[in-house]
């Protein structure tokens, strides 16, 4: 295959153009940026919006006030 016909996707780390076939890394360009990435993650860097914690009211006796 060409190289010029290869996808490319932006790193989510770094962003820099990366081979999205072939990567052993991907979404990732490497392996340093993969871990970089779970780092964030154990570190609480990245959140999951939870719907449920949009929602601030009083409960008293098992029921909204």
């Amino acid at each position: 295959m060409d190289n010029s016909l290869k996808k490319k996707i932006k790193c989510p780390v770094c962003k820099k153009p990366v081979d999205w076939e072939g990567n052993p890394y991907r979404p990732f360009c490497s392996r340093e940026c993969k871990l970089v990435d779970l780092y964030n993650w154990f570190n609480e860097e990245y959140r999951i919006k939870d719907e449920s914690e949009e929602y601030v009211g009083e409960v008293e006796d098992g029921r909204e006030v």
